[in-house]
């Protein structure tokens, strides 16, 4: 766990080599255009990286909460999975996790907190090259909740 970090307050300043964002899988009133063709092809738990001039992003496209009937803690693990998965291939050191489909995607914080912890937890296991795993609080309550989580 020593790997994990927490972090409260804005991702702008943190030195990692990818922020894990999530995208909403409904297209969110987006028009279709040559930008979004790609998520055309994404299904829920899919990841894509996308590197910028200022920072390298790996999009997570987000379960949105239906009751837990759907798949859901199954679509969210997966987008833990699959970005762990980038970041292993693109021999990244360090990541950033701002949490998915906690908030506005309406996934219970504490089920969504124990499915990241859990995954994230996994893929260092399966990883040892991976230095640190942030995730990225916005709020004093969210961030109690990942420290309950982790044990810190």
């Amino acid at each position: 766990m020593h790997r994990i970090k927490i972090h409260q307050g804005k991702i702008a300043g943190l030195h990692v080599d990818a922020v894990v964002s999530p995208r909403s899988a409904a297209n969110d009133g987006v028009e279709p255009s040559a930008e979004n063709d790609l998520l055309a092809v994404l299904s829920i738990g899919d990841v894509q990286l996308i590197r910028g001039s200022e920072a390298t992003v790996i999009e997570a496209i987000a379960p949105r909460w239906r009751g837990g009937d759907c798949d859901e803690d199954q679509q969210l693990a997966s987008c833990y999975r699959n970005a762990m998965s980038v970041a292993k291939q693109q021999n990244f050191r360090s990541i950033a996790f701002t949490p998915i489909s906690y908030g506005p995607c309406g996934f219970p914080a504490n089920r969504s907190t124990k499915i990241a912890i859990q995954q994230i937890t996994l893929a260092l296991r399966l990883n040892p090259f991976i230095e640190s795993v942030t995730f990225c609080c916005f709020d004093p309550v969210t961030t109690a909740l990942y420290r309950n989580h982790i044990g810190k």
